[in-house]
């Protein structure tokens, strides 16, 4: 799973600065929460476009780490871009009410939809296009909240698994104190992603780039390759029951021919 860091980088630059051009919007905008994935996303940005053309928006809750604040703060500070801080709680507090009677997972889903809605009107009124921050294995593993964390206008790292974000990240040279951080979406006190998931990053990102990207599904054959029946049906079960997340919402289909991306009038 190792990668052409060099090679990767000039593809995801590349792919940055050209969707720009082409939408014809001014710049990007991206949640800095502190953590690699929206680092790696916020850094390889300023790499293709500049600087000038990212915005950065912080947006805790009274619950989030103040250090992941610290973190997000000191990765613009590095990148030289401008940020401005929103501080989600009265939005949620006036919604819910009393959060103590609230299940931590609709909470958590809330405040990532919140983070997102607000993401979306800063684009609008900065005229720019909302950048992704969720990577291959979250993406694989339904790891995001539907039309929250997952939505974004175009994501410069979905194509990179979680090992791979921090190969890149290094390549990149983020500060280490965002590479060594434990991975967390920062929900609740002690919450990190591999305890929710109930996987470790280095050994599900192997089985899934086995099963996905060399098409091996043979349960003896992955077996052969390391990897424990538990591992693989926690992982293939997150895959499958997370599928509705990695597509539009389905369309009853009555027989009319599918809106086109483009009509060219001859």
């Amino acid at each position: 799973m190792n990668l052409n860091e060099r090679e990767i980088a000039q593809k995801l630059e590349a792919f940055l600065a050209g969707h720009l051009k082409k939408a014809e919007f001014e710049g990007y905008i991206v949640g800095l929460s502190g953590g690699i994935d929206s680092s790696l996303s916020a850094t390889i940005a300023v790499k293709a476009v500049g600087k000038e053309k990212i915005y950065g928006l912080i947006m805790p809750y009274r619950h989030s780490s103040s250090n992941s604040e610290k973190d997000a703060l000191a990765v613009a500070a590095e990148l030289g871009i401008k940020t401005e801080k929103i501080d989600i709680s009265p939005m949620i507090s006036a919604y819910y009410g009393d959060i103590k009677k609230v299940n931590p997972i609709r909470l958590g889903n809330k405040m990532a939809r919140e983070r997102m809605s607000i993401l979306f009107d800063k684009a609008h009124e900065h005229k720019a296009l909302v950048l992704g921050t969720s990577n291959r294995t979250e993406i694989c593993l339904g790891y995001g909240t539907w039309y929250g964390d997952i939505a974004c206008s175009i994501n410069p790292i979905g194509m990179l698994y979680k090992t791979q974000i921090r190969q890149m990240a290094c390549y990149y040279g983020l500060p280490p104190a965002i590479l060594a951080k434990i991975p967390t979406a920062d929900l609740w006190p002690g919450q990190t992603d591999e305890g929710e998931l109930g996987l470790q990053y280095s050994e599900v990102d192997q089985l899934l780039s086995i099963m996905i990207d060399k098409n091996i599904t043979f349960r003896r054959e992955l077996n052969d390759a390391g990897f424990d029946d538990h591992l693989i049906d926690r992982a293939v079960s997150l895959l499958n029951k997370s599928s509705f997340k990695r597509r539009l919402p389905e369309i009853a289909d009555i027989g009319l021919h599918p809106i086109p991306n483009n009509i060219v009038i001859l």
